[in-house]
């Protein structure tokens, strides 16, 4: 039995991930900050301090690969100076952990798989718009784009400890019990269909059962190296969305659409991001043999919703 050391598994996708590998016989530990224990016997749960770069060295050593999905949440709250201090330097002060940790205490860690985020790629533009953004177009000089590119920087000396490091650029994530999914619900509930801003915006989402999957898959196959954008292979504009989201909650609903100027107030800066158009291809992981369960959104609303 192989075990999986993870960082940020308390978190959405932490717990989905979690569950997702100990479904497939690994053992999983999973680091936090405060005290905890678990009552399933393939589930335990370890010390770091990310401020005092401190990591359990025992859960370090029982560790064949560790899963880096540790970093404040970007969409929780307005974007302040401060808070996007702490967004950074939960990621970058998390890698330099990690990379300090492996180079100093003694492992048998053969992979590390590091999250990412599609936040590194611009606004569309015309080839994007019809070849999708690829894992080779630079990053955007924006504040998320810049914060994706230290994030990734953090881990690249994982590389030169000859161990294999996989890095997905993750899309919006859909899961039904939070997340961006869980705001669309909220108002379609009510039959109410409310379109951000223009609503022409591309929407690059995954399937969080498919981002799980993909994550097992790069665990597995030790050919895949370097960077993947995890999203679906059918990303699809915020109107055609949130309308699909309330047709499926309600057969009957209404469209509102909530002006770019209302969102600017509401949201502040964090309202570039909700209006970026960014279409994210995912022909690479396809292409290294990855097939999605949910690869369209009817597939994914079906058994979401």
């Amino acid at each position: 039995m192989q075990t999986v050391l993870i960082t940020g598994g308390t978190g959405m996708v932490g717990q989905g991930l979690t569950n997702y590998l100990i479904d497939r016989g690994y053992a999983v530990i999973v680091l936090t900050r405060s005290d905890k224990t678990s009552t399933r016997l393939q589930l335990s749960f370890a010390k770091w301090d990310i401020e005092k770069q401190y990591i359990d060295p025992v859960a370090l050593q029982q560790a064949d690969i560790i899963v880096h999905l540790a970093g404040e949440s970007v969409a929780t709250k307005r974007w302040s100076k401060k808070r996007k201090e702490e967004i950074i330097q939960s990621r970058v002060q998390s890698g330099a952990l990690l990379v300090k940790a492996l180079t100093e205490q003694k492992h048998k860690v053969k992979t590390v798989i590091s999250a990412s985020a599609i936040g590194w790629y611009g606004p569309d533009t015309p080839h994007s718009l019809a070849n999708g953004f690829t894992e080779t177009d630079p990053f955007d000089p924006s504040y998320l784009g810049t914060t994706c590119k230290q994030w990734e920087e953090s881990m690249q000396a994982i590389k030169q400890l000859g161990i294999r490091l996989v890095t997905f650029r993750i899309g919006i994530v859909f899961n039904k019990r939070g997340g961006a999914l869980a705001e669309f619900i909220k108002p379609a509930r009510f039959g109410i269909a409310t379109i951000l801003g223009p609503g022409t915006q591309i929407v690059s989402w995954i399937h969080q059962q498919d981002l799980c999957k993909m994550i097992g898959y790069a665990a597995e196959n030790v050919t895949m190296e370097g960077i993947y954008n995890a999203v679906s292979p059918q990303p699809v504009n915020n109107k055609d969305l949130v309308n699909a989201i309330a047709t499926k909650m309600n057969r009957f609903h209404i469209t509102v659409r909530v002006p770019v100027f209302v969102l600017n107030i509401i949201l502040g800066e964090m309202s570039i991001e909700v209006l970026k158009s960014a279409k994210v291809s995912s022909k690479k992981i396809q292409t290294a043999g990855f097939e999605f369960e949910y690869p369209t959104l009817v597939a994914a609303l079906s058994q979401l919703l």
